[in-house]
């Protein structure tokens, strides 16, 4: 089959196929690739296609203008009602089953395809962007990429998959103080630290990611199905109630005052003054 398109239903996610390989780039260039709704709801409906066309053998996850994703909007959040978290999408038990199924079916599905995924980072990931990149099997990273978790600075407890993710590649002591201090470490300490596989010259990053995912998408597919199952059930533990955990405690976040002074503060570009409640 030719190269093609696949239909995300949004300019905010764009995705092809070429060579075998789906190509997913998160578009919102001037929010550093910041997720939308309508980039969520294309991403799911990319890795579906691409997890079940024949002519996919290799996925490939990253971020148009120079960043990767920023995470959550929060100059969004600023404007809704009760904070981030899916708070203003209903009910509580309504925002974290919608939240539930956005994490199972982006960063789990990532994470559970039978195909190799390769978060190939231009710049910022931060935050739920992150976490996306840590679901991938692999992750190639420009010399310019800044990695941080954030979700501390915004009065979150994190979401789609990071902790689950980050745990299993470097341990529970390094996830921890990552997670509680959102420090932002560079591309070279994350190769160190083990998130990142690889660290090139920004200027071919496009190259060396495209050249590792047609090598991907031209080898054993079945092998690497299996592989990749083997891989999963080796790190003990369970992707998806960690998945839900994350969603409930994300959206019971998202209601506090921390979370809603954390947000004025980041829009006004102050430090936070938190509570505890």
């Amino acid at each position: 089959m030719s190269d093609r398109s696949i239909d995300t239903g949004t300019e905010d996610l764009l995705a092809r196929v070429e060579d075998r390989v789906a190509i997913l780039e998160m578009n919102r260039p001037e929010r550093r690739n910041a997720l939308s709704g309508p980039m969520l709801q294309g991403l799911e409906r990319a890795l579906d296609e691409a997890e079940r066309s024949s002519d996919v053998g290799a996925v490939v996850l990253t971020g148009r203008g120079g960043a990767f994703c920023a995470g959550g909007d929060v100059k969004g959040m600023a404007g809704e009602n009760g904070g981030g978290g899916g708070a203003g999408r209903g009910s509580l038990d309504s925002a974290i089953h919608l939240q539930r199924l956005s994490q199972r079916n982006t960063a789990g599905r990532i994470y559970t395809m039978p195909k190799p995924v390769i978060g190939s980072l231009p710049g910022a990931a931060a935050g739920a962007g992150l976490s996306l990149a840590l679901a991938c099997d692999l992750r190639i990273a420009s010399e310019k990429a800044i990695l941080t978790t954030a979700f501390a600075r915004v009065g979150f407890s994190g979401d789609y998959g990071g902790t689950f993710f980050m745990t299993q590649l470097i341990g529970s002591a390094r996830a921890r103080e990552l997670y509680y201090l959102s420090e932002r470490i560079d591309a070279k300490q994350a190769e160190q630290l083990g998130l990142v596989n690889r660290v090139v010259p920004a200027e071919g990053l496009e190259e060396q990611t495209l050249e590792l995912a047609r090598r991907l998408a031209s080898g054993p597919t079945v092998a690497y199905r299996y592989m990749k199952e083997n891989l999963n059930r080796a790190v003990g533990g369970e992707v998806m109630e960690c998945l839900d955990l994350e969603a409930t405690h994300h959206v019971h976040t998202g209601l506090t005052r921390d979370h809603r002074e954390a947000v004025k503060a980041f829009v006004a570009k102050r430090e936070p003054t938190f509570e505890g409640r």
